[in-house]
């Protein structure tokens, strides 16, 4: 068994699509990235990557590479898989949170947590999908920017 770590952070601007968690989620403003800034999934394909201790997202998949322009964080995930599956491991769990004080999340968890499991070839109750405010304290407070970070085990298949 192995457990790794994830955290990412995005400001949110004015003029692009809010995508958390594979889900384009209805809002005045979406999150600033090279991808299309899923803080979500890249807090999760980090604890996977560092439960391998194979670095993060930014080393796989740089923000100078312009094949990861404005792609799908949802593509990233499907990598992380394989290098998941190729290194001879499964997810035993996700345990995630998103950090924001607006929009609210509750009614798109469900799909989120859908999207991640059938993403990761595993079964939604290994999937965890949180979200909380931070009672207008911090930026995420201020609503300059939403933060994600995950827990994951990995079970050795080998």
């Amino acid at each position: 068994m192995r457990i790794g770590i994830g955290y990412d952070v995005h400001k949110l601007v004015e003029g692009r699509k809010l995508i958390v968690g594979g889900v384009e989620i209805p809002y005045e403003k979406g999150l600033l990235g090279h991808s299309d800034a899923d803080v979500l999934i890249h807090a999760i394909n980090d604890s996977i990557l560092g439960a391998m201790a194979l670095g993060d997202i930014g080393k796989h998949f740089p923000d100078t590479d312009m094949e990861y322009k404005d792609i799908s964080s949802m593509i990233l995930m499907d990598r992380v898989y394989k290098i998941m599956v190729d290194n001879g491991y499964e997810i035993g769990n996700i345990d995630s949170i998103i950090v924001a004080q607006r929009p609210k999340f509750a009614p798109y968890i469900d799909a989120m947590r859908e999207k991640i499991a059938n993403a990761l070839h595993t079964s939604i109750e290994n999937v965890s999908v949180k979200a909380t405010t931070t009672e207008e304290l911090g930026f995420e407070g201020r609503k300059e920017g939403i933060s994600s970070k995950c827990v994951c085990i990995l079970n050795n298949l080998k």
